[in-house]
């Protein structure tokens, strides 16, 4: 019976493998003919041809001295740009926004490797029984040649930038792809385009200390306040301020089309939004999936300011030794696989820039219509924030969001979880879902072995969503566990 059970999980894999590889395949010539789509379509709409990431392959630009960007496309002209804007930054800015291989292109690649390799393992023995001498030619021959490195980027990020050059403001204008509704354009007022939206309950005077909560990737603000918000007790809202946050470009909060959703970009907005308005001198945060990201990053930034860390399904994947960091993450979280059906949806939005701009086109757009016969299915007896957080984004801001922050922060995270381990005395306490089909358990317990003081508590027949959704008052329990202990511990 052993034995049968392990070749049907075989057969399902290589199954899976199979059908994944043509699904993926069509996807990516689906993509191409998109992208020609969309250049007529923005054009028709818009009057003006905006630019993809679709042509880095041909794209041949340079960072030269003085802090320009020389573009040369191949082919055509060369111009030089000048960044006048300190805030952005070009390691912000991950390559796997332009540079995301197809499938058929990667076979091919590990296939050459994979011979490659085999043709020198057969080749050593002869090479052992040569002179030493010759030995010592051969192997410094077979040492790559020193080369100057040169920082590359896209074309499509430096026409971004320009909008952003000389400090020019966003423009609160709409993409005619993206949803024109009062929620998702109440931030282009003029009193709200520059901060985020901020729930804030509990204590308003006297307060004892602050919380910040960071929801993950397509969610909003409502993943929190709509589950272990009403389920604090009422001391807990009598000493603590409950701050919850939209991130920049995520329900309510601002969506410019310029931006480029850095690290830097989302730091900046939470510190202007939440930490400079309310006085937050003394805080615990909690955080979800990608927010964990920020929540270690503003742990780092302000080290004495942290009272407690909660971190629930960290995005964190050690990257091999001679891994591209960028590359090996997006091949993690988004594996091109078909099954299991989320690990499918996150391979099309992070894969592929045109699909994914046409889901949000039928979903994001149309959210209202969805919303409503959500609501006459279930009879207005099931809340339905988590289909309104899915929905109210724009796909400029979950694209770069997706590859600057989660791909792009490969090479980071390993540094911030070091210096909370170092330099940091808060408490650390990791939750995971054994169901998680998404970010496996694995990329906790690599938090917890970065992080010796760490608590780790995976929670059984939870995934990434179910982690607080159904078990939100137990949660909240924990929370207040949390916070009472360190704030004994202090």
């Amino acid at each position: 019976m052993g034995s049968v059970g392990v070749a049907m999980k075989v057969f399902g894999r290589v199954l899976n493998d199979v059908v994944s590889f043509f699904v993926f395949s069509a996807l990516d010539l689906l993509d191409v003919l998109l992208c020609m789509v969309y250049k007529l379509a923005d054009y028709a709409f818009e009057s003006e041809w905006k630019p993809c990431y679709c042509s880095s392959s041909s794209a041949g630009d340079r960072i030269t001295g003085g802090g320009n960007i020389l573009v040369s496309e191949r082919g055509g002209p060369s111009r030089v740009v000048c960044l006048c804007n300190s805030k952005i930054q070009l390691e912000d800015i991950s390559d796997t926004l332009f540079d995301r291989p197809s499938l058929v292109s990667d076979v091919c690649k590990s296939t050459a490797e994979e011979l490659k390799r085999l043709k020198s393992s057969s080749s050593s023995s002869s090479l052992s029984s040569s002179s030493g001498k010759k030995s010592q030619f051969v192997l410094q021959k077979s040492r790559p040649a020193l080369r100057s490195s040169a920082v590359t980027i896209n074309s499509t990020i430096v026409e971004m930038l320009q909008g952003k050059i000389g400090r020019l403001k966003s423009t609160p204008i709409p993409r005619w792809s993206d949803c024109d509704c009062t929620t998702c354009t109440s931030w282009s007022s003029s009193s709200s385009k520059e901060t985020l939206f901020v729930h804030a309950e509990g204590a308003k005077e006297n307060v004892k200390e602050d919380v910040l909560f960071i929801h993950g990737f397509i969610s909003s603000s409502k993943f929190w306040t709509e589950t272990v918000f009403e389920n604090f007790r009422e001391e807990t809202k009598r000493d603590y301020r409950l701050i919850a946050v939209d991130l920049l470009g995520f329900g309510r909060s601002p969506k410019p089309a310029d931006s480029l959703y850095t690290l830097r970009e989302h730091l900046d907005m939470i510190e202007r939004s939440v930490l400079e308005p309310y006085n937050v001198k003394s805080f615990h945060i909690v955080a979800h999936s990608l927010g964990c990201i920020l929540a270690l990053a503003i742990a780092v930034k302000y080290p004495n300011s942290i009272k407690s860390l909660t971190l629930l399904a960290p995005p964190y994947f050690p990257v091999p030794k001679g891994e591209m960091g960028t590359q090996f993450v997006l091949r993690r979280v988004a594996p091109r696989r078909v099954w299991p059906l989320i690990a499918f949806g996150a391979s099309v939005a992070g894969w592929y820039e045109h699909i994914s701009r046409t889901i949000c086109l039928v979903i994001c757009k149309n959210h209202r219509i969805w919303d409503f016969f959500a609501k006459q299915i279930t009879r207005h007896r099931v809340k339905t924030f988590l289909i309104e957080g899915f929905m109210c984004h724009t796909h400029n801001a979950a694209w770069h969001t997706l590859h600057n922050i989660i791909c792009g922060s490969a090479d980071k995270i390993g540094g911030y979880l070091d210096t909370v381990n170092e330099q940091l005395t808060c408490d650390v306490t990791v939750f995971h879902g054994r169901d998680d089909e998404l970010l496996p358990v694995e990329c906790s317990e690599a938090v917890r072995s970065k992080i010796s003081r760490a608590h780790l508590k995976v929670v059984e027949n939870k995934d990434h969503i179910t982690i607080v959704v159904g078990r939100q008052k137990a949660f909240a329990r924990e929370l207040e566990e949390i916070w009472n202990n360190s704030s004994e511990n202090n």
